[in-house]
């Protein structure tokens, strides 16, 4: 049983939650994107998810004890359109449904902030298959998400492309919300 929140703006200065969080992040994107990036590069930072959190864009799951076992960061972009992404859950409560529950929960947030369409991009490798990439787009189309385009990460976060380690595909999907 897991209590999924907005994390409070005014959370943005613990610096104990933004370490945690930001060391959780790493750890699953370590193993999520192994061999994508160029060795030192991590997924965030705690001034990064410190700005996502004064901006009202942080999610987390928490369980039974208050323990986070999970975070997606949640934000409105134009148009009706609403997006999810940095999805983790703490490895050692997998297969529990907590990466489900953050997806739904980010799902109904964005709805309840006027989005039609839902969102989600996923970097893959163009040249390999990374088992944790292909587990991720076949769990996304299970959920409902279509692929809309393949974009270029050059468009939306050009700061990462040179701590890429093999070019990547930079996957958009969307799922139509009723």
């Amino acid at each position: 049983m897991v209590s999924i929140e907005m994390v409070p703006t005014e959370a943005a200065g613990d610096t104990a939650l933004l370490a945690e969080l930001t060391d959780l992040v790493n750890q699953v994107y370590e193993v999520a994107e192994a061999g994508m990036w160029r060795d030192g590069a991590s997924r965030t930072t705690t001034s990064e998810l410190a700005g996502l959190i004064t901006d009202g864009h942080v999610a987390v799951a928490r369980d039974e004890d208050d323990r986070i076992v999970g975070a997606v960061c949640i934000q409105q972009l134009a148009d009706g359109i609403g997006e999810f992404g940095m999805l983790v859950c703490a490895p050692a409560q997998r297969g529990a449904g907590i990466g489900s529950a953050l997806v739904d929960f980010a799902e109904r947030h964005c709805v309840d902030q006027g989005a039609r369409t839902v969102q989600l991009e996923l970097l893959v490798p163009r040249s390999w298959a990374h088992p944790v990439k292909e587990f991720l787009h076949g769990w996304y189309l299970r959920l409902g998400y279509v692929l809309e385009r393949k974009g270029e990460l050059e468009e939306s976060y050009p700061h990462l492309v040179p701590l890429l380690a093999t070019p990547c595909d930079f996957l958009i999907f969307h799922k139509l919300m009723r």
